[in-house]
């Protein structure tokens, strides 16, 4: 039983990540069985939807691009312990100024413009995520609680500005369009793939970069992995914490700047189906790894896409993609629960031996 239990406890989250998908996988089917569909019917259109051609990949990395960003914030501040479930908001933030910033003629070359508008949403993004830090290291806060109202407060007032002053003509609720040079090219001439793809893979590499490499991230590391000691080693947790929330809300901001410059095109009330809580599922299943995030969020994107294409194809509920994601997060979670009553049964074999002692 000891081998056994030392094996868990020693299974790389790598692993664990690949057979809680596989895993959920399986339990899909067994569903969708007990459903009267067939699976194998269902994931082969998935698979053909979201990789079949040059088309449906550039549709998958379209839908992973967010997914990358939101992945990566919600890592970032869980690395300094701090579960940051305000992502969203601080991505309709980074949104909403990038938008401001990209639809107002400005005297400035093309790409500057651009620069400007993704460098306003990161600071708008980095600001909201910010004040959080602060509610939590000033007052002691809870920062699920002030997130979470935090993304109530944001979206709705967004929808308020896109709905009255910065409402475009028309019946949708949207902002008037980025002017033409401040908005992401395309990679591809005829496909709506564009650079954000690249930004969000170059924002992994720099946040790799920057937990792994500096001091800023070798302080969060430690805050996450043990913050008593790592005030006793001399590092501010309370700044580390405030730097987390900053850096988290910044990804999250540069995502919805990033969205606005490149499919939306302008800010459109509702654009994201929870592109910041898909983030947690995102996280879970690369271990909280930067590079991991990047694949995680093709995963979940060509689950997306192929959901699109198998509602177009089959009359199978596209809810599947969903349930899907949501057992990935639980399977991925079960390892812990494991290793807690592992550790909970040699607490109480100890109190036994001790008692009978």
């Amino acid at each position: 039983m000891s081998k056994l239990s030392n094996r868990l406890m020693k299974t790389s989250p790598i692993v664990i990540s690949l057979v809680s998908f596989v895993l959920a996988i399986l339990v899909s089917c067994v569903i969708m069985l007990l459903c009267g569909y067939d699976p194998i019917f269902a994931y082969s259109v998935i698979i053909e939807g979201s990789l079949g051609s040059v088309r449906s990949l550039t549709n998958t990395l379209i839908q992973a691009t967010p997914l990358i960003f939101t992945g990566l914030a919600f890592m970032v501040g869980k690395k300094a312990t701090l579960i940051n479930l305000g992502v969203e908001g601080q991505m309709y933030t980074g949104a909403m100024i990038a938008a401001l910033v990209g639809m107002t003629p400005l005297p400035l070359p093309g790409i500057l413009h651009l620069v400007l508008a993704l460098l306003s949403g990161v600071i708008g993004g980095g600001l909201a995520g910010a004040l959080i830090g602060f509610l939590k290291v000033r007052f002691g806060s809870n920062e699920v609680i002030t997130t979470t109202m935090t993304n109530f407060i944001i979206i709705n007032f967004c929808d308020y500005l896109v709905n009255y002053p910065l409402k475009a003509e028309g019946a949708v609720a949207q902002t008037n369009k980025i002017v033409e040079g401040a908005l992401l090219g395309k990679m591809i001439p005829g496909y709506q793939l564009t650079w954000a793809i690249v930004i969000a893979v170059l924002a992994a590499l720099i946040v790799k970069f920057i937990l792994e490499k500096t001091r800023f991230g070798y302080e969060i590391r430690a805050v996450g992995l043990n913050m008593k000691a790592a005030e006793t080693a001399g590092i501010k947790v309370s700044g580390v914490m405030m730097k987390a929330m900053l850096f988290s809300g910044a990804l999250a901001g540069l995502c919805g700047a990033v969205h606005v410059t490149s499919v939306g095109k302008r800010f459109i009330s509702g654009f994201s189906p929870g592109y910041g809580f898909s983030g947690i599922s995102v996280a879970a299943l690369a271990s909280d790894s930067p590079l991991g995030i990047i694949l995680a969020g093709i995963i979940f994107g060509a689950l997306k896409t192929g959901a699109m294409y198998l509602n177009m194809m089959s009359q199978i509920p596209t809810e599947f993609v969903s349930v899907i994601q949501a057992l990935v997060v639980i399977f991925v979670s079960a390892p812990l629960l494991i290793r807690a009553l592992i550790g909970a049964d040699r607490k109480a074999k100890k109190g036994g031996h001790s008692h009978a002692e």
